[in-house]
This record gives C-alpha cells, sequence and structure tokens, in this order.
C-alpha cells in the first residue's frame, strides 16, 4: 500500500462531449461554475475540519478544468493541505492553456500537468470526436516550460476508425519531439452507454492495437522514457505519484460530483451530478452516494492485480510464470510482464492465486 495520501478533485465541465466518453461530465452546465467552486471549497473546509490528512498528491481531473477560471481553480487547490513535496496536476485541454493560465498554476503549487493529445492528425481527432488543434499542444507545452512546471504529460489515444499505423507513428513522433517527461498511450475502449458503443463499425480491432501498443513501447523506449505501468511511460523520477497512490492501494479523498474515494479499508463516491453536489454541501449534508468494502482475500487479489501491471511485478508464488513464456519474465524473485505480456495483462491476471 502507498504511504502517501492523495486527493482527487473533479470539474464536471466540457465545452464538448467526446464520443467516447464515459465519465461524469456535462456540456450544458457551464451556469454552475461559481456555485461548484463555492461547493468545492467548502467540501474541502469540511474534511479538512474532520482531520482529513495533510495531502501528498494533487490531481485535478474531469471533464475539463481548464475551463474554469485559473484563479479560481488555484484557490481550490491551495484550500487542500498539503506537504512540501506534493505532486499537483491539472489536467489541460490544450486549446485553453495560455502563459498567464500556466502561470497562476504554478503560483499555486501546480507541478504537473497533463495535456489532452490523444492525436497530432486532424482526421484523427475528428473521428474521436475531439475539437483541439494539434499545433496547440506545442503552444501549451510552451506555456507550461515558461511557467517553469517541470513535469507534464502528454495523453494519446489510439485505435480510433480511419488511424494507420502511419497515423499513429505521426503522433508519437510529433508527440516525443516536444519532449515530455511522461507519456500515457491508451487504447481506445467502448464504454456502454456511449455515442461510439452503438457503431459498431468505428470499434477499433485487436491486432491493430496491438501493433499499436509494440510501436508505442519501442519508441517511447528509445526516446528514454521507461514502461512503469501497461500505458504509462516516463523518465526517471517523473512517475505520476497520484496514480501510484491508486495503484497501490493507497487512501485518497475525492472532491466534487462523481470523485471517489478509499479511506481505512472502505471505498465510497459522491453523489454524480454537479446540481445534487451543490445543494448537498450548500445544506451541509453528506455527499457520498455510497460505498463498498473488499474483504481481505478481495483486496489481496486486487492488490496483486494492480502489481503485475506495474514494472515491479508480483511475487514469485504469486503467478506459475513456467507456464507463460514469452509472457513473463523473472526479475528479483517477481514474475514481471514482458512487452507482448502487457498485451495479454487480462488474461494473466486470471492465472494469479
Amino acid at each position: 500500500m502507498s504511504d502517501e495520501f492523495g486527493a482527487y478533485i473533479h470539474i464536471p465541465f466540457c465545452a464538448k462531449r467526446c464520443d467516447y466518453c464515459a465519465f461524469a461530465t456535462w456540456t450544458d452546465r457551464h451556469h454552475l461554475i461559481d456555485a461548484y467552486v463555492e461547493a468545492l471549497l467548502s467540501d474541502i473546509a469540511r474534511n479538512v475540519g474532520n482531520g482529513m490528512p495533510v495531502v501528498d498528491t494533487i490531481f485535478v481531473g474531469g471533464g475539463t478544468p481548464t475551463l474554469i477560471d485559473p484563479m479560481a481553480l488555484a484557490r481550490v487547490i491551495s484550500a487542500v493541505p498539503r506537504s512540501a513535496y506534493a505532486e499537483v496536476t491539472v489536467e489541460c485541454n490544450p486549446d485553453d492553456v495560455t502563459p498567464e493560465m500556466m502561470r497562476i498554476y504554478a503560483d499555486a503549487g501546480v507541478n504537473r500537468v497533463s495535456i489532452g493529445v490523444q492525436s497530432m492528425v486532424p482526421q484523427v481527432l475528428l473521428s474521436l470526436g475531439r475539437t483541439h488543434v494539434p499545433a496547440n499542444v506545442a503552444k501549451a507545452v510552451e506555456a507550461v516550460r515558461a511557467a517553469g512546471i517541470p513535469t507534464f504529460n502528454l495523453d494519446l489515444i489510439y485505435g480510433g476508425a480511419g488511424e494507420r499505423l502511419v497515423d499513429w507513428e505521426r503522433t508519437l513522433t510529433g508527440a516525443l519531439a516536444l519532449e515530455p517527461t511522461h507519456v500515457s498511450a491508451y487504447a481506445l475502449t467502448i464504454e456502454a452507454g456511449t455515442p461510439l458503443a452503438s457503431q459498431p463499425e468505428r470499434h477499433p480491432d485487436d491486432d491493430d492495437l496491438a501493433d499499436k501498443y509494440e510501436m508505442a513501447d519501442e519508441m517511447l523506449a528509445a526516446a528514454g522514457l521507461a514502461n512503469y505501468e501497461v500505458s504509462n511511460w516516463a523518465r526517471p523520477a517523473h512517475e505520476c505519484r497520484h496514480n501510484l497512490v491508486y495503484w497501490h492501494q493507497g487512501e485518497y479523498q475525492g472532491f466534487g460530483c462523481a470523485a471517489h474515494s478509499h479511506r481505512a479499508g472502505r471505498r465510497f463516491w459522491n453523489v454524480r451530478t454537479p446540481d445534487r453536489y451543490i445543494d448537498l454541501v450548500s445544506s451541509a449534508d453528506s455527499v457520498e452516494a455510497a460505498d463498498e468494502q473488499l474483504d481481505q482475500q478481495a483486496s489481496r487479489m486486487e492488490k496483486l492485480q494492480l502489481q503485475l501491471r506495474l514494472r515491479e511485478g508480483v511475487p514469485f508464488e504469486a503467478l506459475d510464470g513456467d507456464a507463460l513464456p514469452g509472457v513473463v519474465e523473472l526479475h528479483d524473485n517477481r514474475w514481471t510482464l514482458t512487452r507482448r505480456g502487457r498485451l495479454m495483462a487480462n488474461d494473466v491476471s486470471l492465472r494469479l492465486k
């Protein structure tokens, strides 16, 4: 379990909803932004007053956090008591980023941003339902560097309809030219209830996804970004500490609608809509919607499944790795996935014991 304590802040507003997105986001509730910010501040203050630990990582996600006035977002971030070495991340839409916004973020303690690039190829962005301009990614990175923010992630998605292998190579080449300290590359997944789910002709092909994953791993590794989780690569000391809290079953507190928390072995999550969240905070009621408590065996298996996806792998006794040649390797008495094995991580996890 991670020793660090995290805070997640959910911003549920978007200018446009992507076809593949199943997150709790809304395009028609911008009139709630000011009230939502005040609700976040009240909710944070209430949790701090109830003895919430000092935070080691903060992640502001969404939705589109950059739709919020940067000074308002800075107020929210600054309201969370954090350790001197805290990692503070904000997800950014490249079209929204300005030098002034990044300066305000940096002044509030933001030392990591995650830029939603997805693709560097215009027609692929269109197929994903994205609206940003690839050229704005370079401008955003320039603004991040000018503000002195030391770590930035480029978030990529592969497998969109019509995306050729050469298009994906173009995206990777363009991303690496910006010299990121971290890259996340996710296969396009089909989420129930999304527009993409109802259009099977746009669904990705597994063999194509495998080819693109292998290309990504080869190019990113050659550029000095090491794979430390199946879909994440980083330069040394630039791994995402907040995500490692999740992957190591650490504790965290979620703020905002639909945000999840994990405290003392109990998982719980907030009401889904911003309207309801604002109303409950305003009336000093609990924003919790439901919870779950994993029993010891379920928690142990989840831990192994998460470890399997990480560079550290699983203990020798947790897997019959000798039966999986070319899929896992033995390092320091732990089984770790090979590149081929990472493509089969879900299947390998079924063999954990």
